[in-house]
């Protein structure tokens, strides 16, 4: 072990004091931390080890009116020996006699076996698979148990112990694997109200976004991602089609004004947000149609115009009102919107075109004003020969619409290659599919042009395009020269953003060409909020989809209001404690495939891509790993202890048996800092309450249980009054067995009573490829507690 330093307090306001202090743990008996340090479990070793052994009558047991009380520090050895414990509650004494061996039971106490870590091997001892172990408690964000080795693992689904990645890759941070589980369900509703919490228009995002979270999904590294945006397409088309049900106005008005200056993604999310919060909405937009990029700058092969609209007639549905052909700067100034409203948000986008000093360059075309005037109806063929520079998305769109608008030959040139490109893969596989040359590692450094018109262009090569940290910071070699004939070159390699509408006495600062904005999207004048890409530089529609619902909250704030309610509901969800998946998940290897057109049925009036039927949705749900850690509860005393209902005295407060246990798959999730067990409450069993505890093991000592049964019962003339059973080592946390316990009560206790409880107990139960036996063993045990 490294060295830390040892302190012994003297009193447990001490001991709780040094505990607040960063890089500092909690000593009990020791038995477990000597063990994690060793082994380096903890994220970050700790500097100093607070001990609670020398803590005066931190150790006593005694019998009280209330019930046994069991100071923290009690050692396992005093509590199985107890006279008073093997008296009243000697299955406590059984479920401590149980654990391990004579010589740690002499040192463990018994707030030691509560609190104690997880004892999973890819957690414990990760270099057993030569240190490939992907484990969620650490580093990871995957249980390798899930379709490793897993005999001892849970039976009853898996714990969210940390982000999942296709969440944490997501830049709304969309909880994915819980819509997930509600499509499996069938809870459609339900899953579409998940992705509304911070996603109001999926039915857009799904068809245009990058997929970030696909791109994280942990199948990756077993076979094919799940087809997120093909479910997400799903349920945002039936969130429109039924939006009256899931987007509606507010219940009441707050009486604030706010007003929207541009109409793009993270406009219109903040409008939704705010709208349903009660705030009064209105947004000015230059243009004669609302949506900024979604309506001018993507083909409607890729998001059909309607979808747009539809979107913005919602919104309008509930009460945003929209200036549109209404020039900010020109036909309303900022100031005078400003001084009209409570808070402003500024989300005017990047329109304007980069100048590069490229020789000839203004002779070239801007690729974005091609596609807006595309999307204007302008439909004509851009030229002959057609070179699109640029490797993003944006490129990808004019190369494709240029070629569909009947452009014979296109030719795409960038400077990074193949498997650097920003653009989307199905993007580029679809560009070449349609006959668009792609010309990866050049960069542009000459417009050629004969009597003011364009003749060709000539590129020097790209070896190299990110310097040594990562960044961009392209090498050119200015001796190897290509060079192109072209009629028409489109320039796609960047946007910038048109501020002149600031200029006036509430002038917001700006930097490198973009509204500077601090956090929550603060801008340097009180009131006014900037997101989107006018504050970023050209992102991604997510990406200004999240900053729209961050700016809703700072307004929120700003105007001295709460949380959004969509925040109050993702907060009560996510203390849900384990979470479930489909069997099928470990064997379904192919994802879903949404129908595409056939190269030569494609258009610039027809959506390429196709959506998902109900049952192929339900299905590729199915193959999401819900991630989470399948590790399974080591202690048998917390089982005991929470079938006899005890209650846990810290320094701060009295828990029950259920949020000690149960709260969390982790007690020091559920402590406070520096909040310390110091004594345990057993109740005392009515007359004549028969109690077990039931362990079964691969050897007598030393070894945890795989699967544990505790239980109290109180029958009068076979008639069950009153019972308790908890299953241990089947689940991240003790399973109370309520179902079962509600059929047995008032019911006699016979055979088929006792098997029916087993099968209740049991019926939710998920068994991974190698632990199903687990599930005869509970049922068994359970028939064996109840005297069958």
């Amino acid at each position: 072990m490294k060295n830390f330093t040892y302190v012994n307090p003297s009193s447990v306001e001490e001991a709780s004091e040094l505990l607040k202090q960063p890089g500092t743990v909690v000593m009990g008996g020791g038995t477990d931390l000597l063990g994690v340090l060793k082994d380096g479990l903890l994220p970050e070793y700790p500097e100093k080890v607070v001990s609670l052994k020398k803590l005066p009558g931190m150790d006593q047991i005694r019998e009280e009116e209330d019930g046994l009380h069991i100071g923290a520090e009690a050692t396992l050895r005093q509590i199985a020996d107890s006279a008073a414990v093997q008296g009243g509650w000697n299955a406590l004494a059984d479920a401590a006699r149980s654990v391990a061996t004579p010589n740690i039971r002499n040192t463990a106490t018994i707030a030691g076996n509560l609190c104690q870590d997880i004892r999973c091997w890819y957690y414990r001892y990760p270099d057993i698979l030569g240190g490939k172990i992907n484990c969620a408690r650490k580093t990871g964000h995957l249980c390798s148990a899930m379709m490793g080795e897993n005999r001892y693992h849970s039976i009853f689904g898996a714990a969210k112990v940390c982000e999942t990645p296709c969440t944490g890759n997501c830049p709304a941070h969309t909880d994915i694997s819980a819509y997930m589980e509600m499509v499996r369900a069938g809870q459609y509703d339900d899953a579409a109200k998940v992705i509304l919490e911070v996603n109001p228009m999926p039915a857009i995002t799904s068809r245009v976004c990058a997929h970030f979270c696909m791109e994280g999904c942990n199948r990756n590294t077993y076979d094919e991602s799940l087809n997120v945006g093909g479910i997400e397409r799903f349920l945002g088309d039936m969130v429109l089609e039924r939006h009256e049900e899931f987007m509606k106005g507010p219940e009441s008005e707050n009486g604030k004004r706010i007003s929207i200056v541009g109409s793009g993604p993270a406009g219109l999310t903040a409008a939704y947000y705010l709208r349903q919060s009660g705030f009064a909405v209105t947004v000015y937009e230059k243009q004669k149609e609302a949506g900024g990029c979604l309506s001018y700058a993507i083909p409607a092969y890729r998001l059909p115009k309607e979808i747009v609209r539809k979107f913005v007639s919602v919104l309008e549905g509930i009460g945003v009102v929209f200036h549109c052909g209404c020039q900010v700067g020109t036909d309303i100034s900022l100031d005078e919107i400003y001084k009209n409203s409570d808070s402003v948000m500024l989300d005017t986008g990047t329109w304007k075109r980069p100048l590069i000093g490229l020789s000839g360059e203004e002779l070239t075309r801007f690729g974005l004003e091609f596609l807006v005037d595309v999307n204007n109806y302008i439909l004509e063929r851009p030229g002959s020969d057609v070179v699109v520079v640029g490797g993003g998305n944006v490129a990808m769109d004019v190369a494709i619409t240029a070629k569909r608008l009947g452009a014979p030959n296109v030719r795409m040139v960038c400077l990074e290659q193949r498997d650097g490109m920003p653009a989307n893969e199905e993007e580029v596989t679809r560009a070449l599919e349609e006959g668009v040359e792609i010309i990866n590692g050049w960069g542009p450094k000459e417009v050629l042009h004969k009597d003011g018109k364009v003749s060709g262009i000539v590129f020097k090569n790209c070896p190299k395009v990110l310097d040594e940290t990562g960044r961009f910071n392209p090498v050119y070699d200015e001796n190897n020269l290509m060079t192109l004939d072209a009629d028409i070159i489109m320039m796609a390699i960047g946007q910038k953003a048109d501020l002149d509408f600031l200029d006036g006495a509430y002038a917001v600062e700006t930097e490198r060409g973009r509204i500077k904005a601090l956090d929550g999207n603060q801008t340097s004048v009180a009131g006014i909020f900037a997101g989107g890409d006018v504050t970023t530089g050209p992102a991604t529609v997510i990406k200004a989809i999240a900053a729209g619902k961050e700016t809703a909250v700072a307004i929120r704030k700003y105007c001295g209001m709460g949380e959004l309610e969509v925040e109050k509901t993702a907060a009560k969800r996510l203390k849900e404690k384990l979470v479930s998946f489909s069997t099928e998940c470990r064997s379904s290897h192919e994802s879903a495939k949404a129908p595409l057109l056939a190269v030569e049925d494609r258009a610039m009036d027809k959506e390429d891509l196709g959506g998902l039927a109900e049952s192929v949705v339900k299905k590729e749900a199915s193959r999401c790993f819900n991630c989470g850690c399948l590790a399974v509860n080591p202690s048998d005393v917390a089982n005991m202890l929470y079938a006899y209902d005890a209650k846990i005295k810290t320094n701060m407060r009295e828990l029950d048996a259920e949020t000690f246990f149960a709260g969390s798959t982790r007690v020091k999730d559920t402590l406070k800092p520096g909040e310390i067990v110091t004594e345990i409450i057993v109740p005392k069993q009515a007359a004549g309450t028969k109690a077990e505890y039931d362990k079964y093991r691969i050897r007598k000592a030393i070894d945890f249980a795989v699967l544990a049964v505790a239980g109290t019962c109180l029958a009068e003339d076979g008639v069950v009054k009153n019972i308790s059973m908890v299953l241990g080592a089947a689940a991240p946390i003790p399973v109370k067995l309520r179902e079962a316990e509600q059929y047995l009560i008032g019911k006699k206790l016979t055979e088929e009573t006792a098997a029916e409880a087993a099968e209740i107990a049991l019926k939710d139960a998920i068994p991974l490829e190698m632990n199903a036996y687990k599930i005869e063993m509970a049922k068994v045990m359970i028939r064996r507690f109840l005297g069958f």
